[in-house]
């Protein structure tokens, strides 16, 4: 168990492997930039510490990106470029629940508009806003015809193409496209009708004419059964962990 531990600890901090650069590889210490990649893993890098060459480990799932970029110790998700390109990864996933590798961002297992975003193994559950679902390729929301697979939304269950009243707004309302919603507003001093399902001239019987008191946020009137997190955040991992400083393992 202790060991396992251990393990767990190295791969997640970037663990340091004393051996000297062989063939092709780049000597760190010879270069201004003093931290390279490893020419035959992607998840590998070399570092010059004290004037000797050390090659790192990224943390379990991320690779190398280069000095000073990535989410962390200059690693990054494989997916954001080609790193990988014409390389290999030297070290196996670690999973914990919900998380294929330590760091990593992953589809919900049940809900196509959910996903996880894992930090040193540590899973956190995100919602993707209105109508938008979980991209596995992309690893990030997006438009429901970019993904393939998964259900259509229950609030277009009565009509795929229709519009649906948003909670008591008079001035946003869902758009259904295909068995999926998109949040969309009226045009300036039309309201939302319950009955035609269309943004009409007020009053109706739920709505008189419309304030000029800017709406709130739609996080603040959206229905609560509509993820409500920005999709612009999808990608980076809240409530992060800092990672441990770096641990040395000698051969």
């Amino acid at each position: 168990m202790r060991s396992e531990l251990f393990f767990m600890i190295l791969a997640a901090a970037g663990s340091s492997i004393a051996q000297q650069p062989k063939g092709n590889q780049e000597d760190p210490c010879k270069l201004k930039a003093r931290v390279v990649g490893d020419e035959t893993y992607c998840d590998r890098y070399w570092e010059c510490v004290g004037g000797q060459p050390e090659l790192y480990d990224c943390p379990n799932g991320l690779v190398f990106a280069g000095k000073n970029r990535g989410v962390t110790e200059g690693c990054d998700y494989p997916w954001r470029s080609n790193y990988c390109d014409n390389k290999q990864q030297a070290n196996p996933p670690i999973g914990t629940d919900h998380c294929d590798w330590l760091y990593g961002i992953f589809g919900h297992e049940t809900s196509c508009t959910r996903y996880w975003t894992c930090w040193n193994g540590t899973a956190t559950e995100q919602l993707c806003i209105g109508g938008l679902l979980y991209n596995e390729r992309t690893h990030s929301c997006d438009w429901p015809e970019n993904v393939d697979g998964c259900q259509k939304h229950p609030l277009c269950n009565d009509d795929p193409n229709g519009n649906v009243a948003l909670g008591k707004s008079c001035n946003r309302y869902w758009q259904c496209q295909g068995g999926y919603p998109r949040l969309q507003r009226c045009p300036a001093m039309l309201v939302f009708d319950r009955r035609s399902l269309r943004c009409v001239v007020p009053p109706t019987e739920d709505c008189d004419v419309p304030s000029t008191i800017p709406p709130p946020p739609p996080e603040e009137e959206g229905d609560e059964n509509i993820p409500q997190n920005n999709p612009k955040f999808a990608n980076l991992p809240p409530g992060a962990i800092p990672i441990p400083s770096k641990n040395k393992q000698r051969n």
